[in-house]
């Protein structure tokens, strides 16, 4: 299958990839048809999907039966009026009915936005009304339900509200009772263009409302390299991406490339908080052969005695997301023998910069640039950053705009026109590269601390902190400072047997183990114990929150 857009699979050097790697686009291209219904024909019972949920059950799907659900699935939603650029949110977790929903929504051009379970209904009723939303699909959630029918009154667009499970509430069609009786799914004559918005996505930052990130029908060719040259997948490969179905995530490592090279995507459906005990055994239980997390993740599993576990099976690792400590990869490679590959992308892009399979990893370097993306690092000043210097990750898109970048932002020009000023895309995150080329992520351009001439990167000093046992989670601001402009603070959250040591011997212990650890001018200078951080819905720290609370109390 993947020869069908790759030229050439197998390269011999990283110089040979850069100049030779490249992705044929076919003209009017929709990943349901030309991968999930090609696979259907040439290897009807090849499975696709792998699912399993923590009270035990287990479901296999082949793509001969992906292919069935969502003919059936796309022909119900034909039914309900439901047709090209009509947008329908998702908010399913790990049901196993995600696949054939997102798959069915490709096959007649409507526009599918996966959204979160932790939505309130004042978060729903902004996202029903900014992308004009037509119809709900939710899975068995108690709170959501509420959530989206309190919403309702104040949302006009919504036409239907569709629900996965035992229980259908007043108001709500039954999506498995309306899929069983569909009639035979007649494909629409004109499905889309290349150029058609796909996907959108919700994506909250730091200040205002969530902005819509839309890509187009050709964004799952660029999760290729997602698969193939990051997680390292074949057609013999079960992977497990570790995310809900919400996220961006989830398509970079349940969907699109995985299917594309042919592995089989493993789903494990957990409610509630992670156990890494029981991750582990799945993992031994499916003999899954590629993982990919977060570091936090990572970082749960080294506590559990990993010998315990049959990970015979297991092959390959990546994570992203957060910083890497170098001693969690140590822990982990010394446990298991396999070495966590980095990488780095955005809700608007693919993978960006990535540790490849032939590439020696820097433990907490996100590695170097994909070549899809003609990618700088700009200076304050514009300039290129040199070696060592801190830039904005930046992609030139003045000769075309790579592929799996976003088309922008929806209903919002403005913004768009800022992030793509002058035929270059601004991702507003720094970084630095070292003379091995290998890039190293500094922050947020709105989060670097400006402390008596220095320029420092939160991520950086988090890094540094969270070497320290006592440390649970860290942010890094700046506060102002009348001598240095700023200072660094670290609001710290504290592991369960440190808690009751919350005090300044602690904050000393802490400053001095991140001077040993990384450039003294970088150690913070103001240290304060919270129970916990402000985040966003999507579990990114509001360093903005902790500033603007420092602000007003000065």
């Amino acid at each position: 299958m993947i020869e069908k857009f790759v030229k050439r699979t197998e390269f011999t050097s990283h110089k040979d990839f850069i100049e030779n790697y490249h992705i044929n686009v076919p003209e009017n291209f929709n990943f349901a048809y030309d991968v999930v219904d090609e696979w259907a024909k040439i290897n009807p019972n090849k499975r696709a999907l792998c699912w399993t949920d923590d009270k035990g059950d287990h479901k296999d799907l082949s793509f001969g039966e992906i292919k069935t659900l969502s003919d059936k699935t796309a022909s119900f939603f034909q039914s309900l009026g439901i047709g090209k650029g009509d947008m329908v949110m998702l908010i399913l977790k790990r049901s196993i009915e995600f696949w054939q929903t997102i798959i069915a929504l490709h096959k007649i051009g409507a526009v599918a936005i996966p959204a979160t379970h932790l939505l309130t209904d004042k978060d729903i009723i902004y996202r029903n009304n900014a992308a004009g939303v037509k119809a709900i699909i939710a899975t068995e959630d108690d709170n959501l339900t509420e959530h989206v029918n309190l919403a309702m009154k104040d949302s006009p667009t919504v036409k239907h509200r569709i629900k996965i499970g035992e229980t259908i509430p007043e108001g709500w069609i039954d999506f498995h009772k309306e899929v069983d009786k569909a009639v035979p799914f007649n494909r629409p004559e004109k499905v889309n263009n290349n150029d058609d918005i796909m996907i959108l996505y919700f994506t909250s930052g730091t200040t205002g409302q969530p902005k819509m990130v839309v890509h187009d029908f050709t964004y799952p060719l660029g999760h290729i390299t997602t698969a193939k040259y990051w997680h390292n997948l074949n057609e013999n490969s079960i992977h497990l991406t570790v995310a809900d179905t919400g996220w961006a995530k989830a398509v970079w490592g349940k969907l699109y490339g995985q299917w594309i090279v042919g592995a089989c995507v493993f789903v494990y459906d957990f409610e509630g908080r992670f156990i890494p005990e029981n991750m582990l055994n799945i993992i031994s239980k499916y003999k899954i052969t590629s993982f990919c997390a977060p570091p936090t993740i990572y970082r749960f599993l080294i506590r559990e005695d990993l010998s315990k576990y049959d990970l015979s099976a297991l092959e390959y690792c990546t994570t992203a997301g957060e910083a890497l400590n170098p001693s969690v990869f140590k822990e982990f490679y010394d446990q298991t023998g396999i070495k966590m590959m980095e990488a780095f992308g955005q809700t608007e892009t693919a993978p960006t910069i990535i540790t490849f399979p032939w590439i020696e990893p820097k433990p907490g370097s996100m590695g170097v640039p994909n070549p899809l993306y003609n990618m700088d690092l700009l200076t304050y000043d514009g300039r290129s950053a040199e070696d060592g210097e801190q830039g904005e990750i930046v992609f030139y898109t003045d000769k075309k705009r790579p592929l799996s970048l976003f088309k922008g932002y929806y209903k919002d020009e403005e913004l768009t026109k800022q992030v793509y000023a002058d035929d270059i895309y601004h991702t507003g995150d720094m970084a630095w590269r070292d003379e091995d080329g290998f890039y190293w992520f500094v922050g947020r351009t709105d989060d670097v601390i400006k402390s008596s001439g220095y320029r420092i990167g939160p991520f950086e000093v988090e890094s540094a902190v969270m070497t320290h046992p006592a440390v649970v989670e860290c942010a890094i601001t700046g506060v102002p400072d009348e001598i240095r402009g700023q200072v660094i603070k670290a609001t710290i959250v504290l592991a369960g047997e440190y808690k009751s040591k919350a005090g300044e011997d602690l904050a000393k212990e802490i400053q001095d183990h991140v001077k040993n650890v990384t450039a003294p001018y970088k150690y913070p200078r103001v240290v304060e114990f919270v129970d916990e951080l402000p985040k966003t819905i999507s579990g990114k720290i509001r360093r903005v929150e902790i500033r603007s609370k420092d602000t007003s109390n000065n």
